[in-house]
């Protein structure tokens, strides 16, 4: 089975497994989460859903090149389409940071809507987590995520947090928690100055 089959099946379940939590809602015990992931990582992020998908409701289908509203020049148009169609009712993004995701003009898209009040959008609380394959690549991040992942003396002083990979379902539990109450408590914190990305960046 080659690698690229073993993507496409992953999407595919990834995809399966996204659609059995649109009707559902969030609780005190679980949050609905919107993953953020670059492609060529299904598998990895996969792996994190049918390890953890009991202590949040995964919502895991991103924006890809087929969809013509990526074609239109309404900037804030696109981004209320993708807060609709994609994010949904989901309240925290978790951008799953592998080796490339730092690159991928559609993580960017979706991390600024994330980010963003709007007669369609509500603000979604940020996190990021390092899967094996980013943390043997050096860890980058997304640069909107970056932007909002700050530290100060060894402190988390910024809107998002980001996390190596968890050890424990309750462990992740709490992050998540946390990222949905930064919403209330460190919204002022939000960066979301930064041009919208229009292109896929090299990433060898």
């Amino acid at each position: 089975m080659t690698l690229e089959y073993q993507t496409r099946i992953a999407q595919a379940r990834l995809s399966e497994i996204s659609q059995e939590g649109v009707y559902k809602t969030d609780s005190t015990t679980r949050h609905k989460c919107f993953l953020s992931y670059h492609a060529v990582d299904a598998q990895e992020v996969l792996t994190f859903v049918e390890s953890f998908g009991d202590y949040f409701i995964p919502r895991a289908i991103g924006v890809s090149e087929d969809d013509p509203v990526i074609e239109s020049d309404d900037s804030d148009y696109i981004m209320d389409r993708i807060r609709s169609k994609y994010l949904s009712n989901s309240t925290v993004t978790i951008v799953m940071a592998g080796k490339c995701t730092w690159a991928r003009k559609f993580v960017d898209w979706e991390v600024y809507s994330s980010l963003r009040r709007g007669k369609v959008n509500r603000l979604n609380g940020l996190m990021a987590i390092q899967l094996p394959s980013g943390k043997a690549a050096g860890g980058a991040l997304p640069p909107r995520v970056s932007d909002n992942v700050l530290r100060n003396d060894g402190k988390d002083v910024g809107y998002a947090r980001y996390y190596t990979y968890p050890r424990s379902g309750s462990t992740l539990k709490n992050w998540i928690q946390d990222a949905f109450d930064a919403r209330q408590t460190r919204e002022k914190l939000i960066r979301n100055t930064r041009t919208r990305k229009t292109n896929n960046s090299y990433c060898p």
